[in-house]
């Protein structure tokens, strides 16, 4: 009889990589929020283009190898 294998384990983005791109992306919808309620749609397309920057953000750090590992 073969064991299963066992589950890795995941920090489940517990990461410097994943906190940053977060942070960026909760600042974003603030400011996109905020652009909606003023009713100014600059201040709204600066925070949809900040949701972008955080995901490249996020994406690069993970590739220095600041994020979680793709392979366990």
């Amino acid at each position: 009889m073969t064991d299963a294998p066992s589950p890795i384990a995941h920090g489940h983005g517990n990461t410097k990589a994943a906190w940053t791109a977060v942070t960026i992306i909760i600042i974003a919808s603030i400011v996109g929020t905020l652009g909606v309620m003023m009713g100014n749609w600059v201040v709204f397309w600066v925070g949809v283009a900040l949701v972008a920057v955080g995901g490249i953000v996020g994406k690069v750090m993970q590739m220095m190898g600041l994020g979680q590992s793709l392979h366990a």
